[in-house]
C-alpha cells in the first residue's frame, strides 16, 4: 500500500482520542501499577471472605485442583509483600531477556550499524511495502519465542522514522505483528508443541485415546500469517497513522546517504554475520549438534537452547557485526569503546527498570491472589452453561479466551485451565481438539496488545516514550486497540470460512470428529 499522507492539521479524534486522553490523564505508568496492585489486594480480601472456590482439572499438574482467592490483605499477604518484592523483580520474565539482548543491540546502535542497515533497507524496499514488511517480520519473529519484543518492535519505530513516517506507527505495526500475531507463523514455533502437550494431557484426563500432533494447527496458522500481515498493514495505514497525525517529536533520523566507509563497514558486518550464522548452524542443525540436549522423554532436541540460550545468541547476533562495523568505520577503536557502547545501552534502560519493578509486583500479586484462575474457570463455566453449538460455540469460545487474556497473561497457564474443560466438551459436540485449540489461540493472541498484564507491555511504553515523551498507557492502548479489534474479527471470520469449506487445520487434523 502507498505511504499515507497527512494534513498538517491532522489530529487524533473520536473514541480513540478519548481513550488516549483518559489513559494519559492517569498517573505515571509505574504509579498505575501500584494502584492496580492495591486494587488486587482489596478485591482479593472480599473474594476470599465470600468463600468462593473453583474446582478444575489442571492439565499441567495432571490432577484436579480446588482453589479459592488468597486474601492479600492479611498477615500472609504482608509477608508476601516484604519477602517476595526482590524476587518478583529479579524473576520478572522480560527483565533478563531485555537487558541481555540490549547489550548486543547497544553495540550495533552505538557503532552506527543499525542506522546504516536501515538506510540500505529503505533504499531497497518499496515504500508501498514497508508497512507489510514490518508487520510480517513481527509475526515471523515469534518462531524465536520472545525475541521479537526486544528486536523487531524498536526497529519498527526506527524504520518508519527513517522513511519520514511516524515512529509510533512503526512501533505499533511491529507490536501488532509480534504480540497480536503471536500464534501465526510460516514455521512450527515453540508455542505449538507446548499447547499441543497440554491438549493431549487434557484428552488423557478425559479418558480419550485421541492424540493431537504439534503440527495440528499448522495449515491454519500458515495462512493466518498472510491474513494478519494484510490486516496489520491496513490498520496501520488507514487508521493508526491518520489518527497519530504528523510526527512533531524530537527524534531525527540521519538522512545522509551512505559513505564509502559505511558501505565497507556494511560489507564487513555482512561477512561477520554470515560466519556467525554458519557457526550457529553447525552448533544447532546436525543430528548430534553441540547445543542439542536430551529431554525428559529421552529425545535429543533444542528445547533448552530455544528457552534459555536464544537471547544470548541474539546478543552475539548484534554485538559481533556491530563491533566489526564499528572497527571498519573507526567508531569503535578499542575495547573501551565496546564497553562504552554497552554502558550507553544500559543507561537508556533506567526508566524501564523502574517501571518493570512495579509491573513485576502487580503481576506477582495478581498471580498469588488466584483471581485470574478463578476468573478463567468461571468464564469457562459460563460459556459451557450457555449451550451453544457449532460456529456460535466456537465464536463464544474465542471471545471468552480474548477476555480472559486481559487478566491472565500466560498462554500455557490459561490453556492448562481451559483445555480440560473445553476440549472434551467440544469433542462431545463433534469438534476436534485441533479446532478448539485454534479458537483459543485466536482469542489469546488478539488481546495481548491492549492488556498491561502482558509482561512486555511496560517495555513497549518505555520504547514509545523515546519518540513521544508525553505518551503513556493511554497512547499505547488507544493506538493498539484497532489492531486488536480488527485481528479478532478478521481472524474469527477466517476460521468460520475454514469451517464452512471444511479445510484441514494441519496434517491429518480435521475440523469435525
Amino acid at each position: 500500500m502507498a505511504k499515507p499522507t497527512h494534513d498538517n492539521t491532522a489530529k487524533r479524534g473520536g473514541v480513540l482520542k478519548s481513550i488516549e486522553a483518559i489513559g494519559n490523564a492517569l498517573p505515571h505508568p509505574a504509579i498505575i501499577f501500584v494502584i492496580l496492585t492495591a486494587l488486587v489486594v482489596v478485591i482479593s480480601y472480599f473474594v476470599a471472605k465470600s468463600g468462593l472456590q473453583v474446582t478444575y482439572y489442571d492439565a499441567r499438574q495432571a490432577k484436579e485442583v480446588t482453589i479459592g482467592a488468597t486474601n492479600m490483605l492479611s498477615v500472609e499477604g504482608l509477608r508476601f509483600f516484604f519477602n517476595s518484592a526482590t524476587g518478583n523483580f529479579t524473576g520478572f520474565a522480560p527483565l533478563g531477556t531485555v537487558l541481555v539482548a540490549m547489550l548486543g543491540v547497544g553495540v550495533a546502535e552505538y557503532s552506527g550499524l543499525i542506522n546504516a542497515s536501515l538506510k540500505k533497507l529503505l533504499s531497497n524496499v518499496p515504500a508501498s511495502l514497508l508497512t507489510a514488511v514490518v508487520v510480517f517480520a513481527g509475526v515471523m519473529s515469534n518462531v524465536a519465542s520472545d525475541a521479537g519484543y526486544v528486536v523487531v518492535i524498536p526497529l519498527g519505530a526506527i524504520v518508519f522514522a527513517g522513511a519520514g513516517r511516524h515512529p509510533i506507527a512503526g512501533l505499533a505495526a511491529a507490536f501488532a505483528g509480534v504480540s497480536a500475531g503471536f500464534s501465526a507463523n510460516l514455521l512450527v514455533g515453540t508455542l505449538d508443541p507446548l499447547l499441543a502437550g497440554i491438549t493431549n494431557e487434557a484428552l488423557k484426563a478425559s479418558g480419550s485415546d485421541y492424540t493431537m500432533l504439534a503440527t495440528g494447527n499448522f495449515y491454519f496458522m500458515f495462512v493466518s500469517t498472510f491474513l494478519l500481515t494484510i490486516l496489520g498493514t491496513i490498520v496501520t495505514e488507514r487508521i493508526v497513522e491518520p489518527n497519530l497525525g504528523p510526527y512533531t517529536g524530537e527524534f531525527k533520523p540521519d538522512a545522509e546517504k551512505l559513505t564509502a566507509v559505511e558501505n565497507k563497514g556494511l560489507r564487513n558486518a555482512g561477512v561477520a554475520l554470515v560466519l556467525f550464522a554458519l557457526l550457529m548452524a553447525f552448533l544447532t542443525v546436525p543430528q548430534n549438534a553441540v547445543l542439542k540436549e536430551v529431554d525428559a522423554a529421552g529425545k535429543l532436541n533444542l528445547n533448552n537452547f530455544m528457552h534459555s540460550g536464544l537471547i544470548f545468541m541474539i546478543l552475539l547476533l548484534f554485538l559481533i557485526p556491530g563491533y566489526v562495523y564499528g572497527k571498519a568505520t573507526g567508531k569503535i577503536k578499542n575495547t573501551n569503546d565496546l564497553v562504552e557502547a554497552m554502558t550507553s545501552a544500559m543507561k537508556s534502560m533506567g526508566g524501564y527498570l523502574v517501571l518493570a519493578f512495579f509491573a513485576a509486583q502487580f503481576v506477582a500479586f495478581f498471580g498469588k491472589s488466584n483471581l485470574g484462575t478463578i476468573l478463567s474457570v468461571e468464564g469457562a463455566g459460563f460459556l459451557e452453561r450457555i449451550g451453544f453449538k457449532g460456529i456460535p460455540l466456537v465464536l463464544g469460545f474465542i471471545l471468552i479466551s480474548a477476555f480472559i487474556n486481559l487478566f491472565m497473561g500466560s498462554a500455557s497457564a490459561k490453556w492448562a485451565i481451559m483445555a480440560p474443560i473445553f476440549v472434551p466438551m467440544m469433542m462431545r459436540l463433534g469438534l476436534t481438539p485441533e479446532l478448539t485449540q485454534v479458537a483459543f489461540r485466536i482469542g489469546d493472541s488478539s488481546t495481548n496488545i491492549i492488556t498491561p498484564l502482558m509482561s512486555y507491555f511496560a517495555m513497549i511504553v518505555v520504547f514509545a516514550k523515546k519518540y513521544e515523551k508525553d505518551s503513556g498507557l493511554g497512547t499505547l492502548i488507544s493506538t493498539m486497540l484497532p489492531y486488536s479489534v480488527v485481528f479478532l474479527i478478521g481472524w474469527a471470520i477466517m476460521l468460520i470460512i475454514w469451517m464452512l469449506v471444511g479445510l484441514p487445520l494441519g496434517p491429518g487434523a480435521a475440523l469435525y470428529m
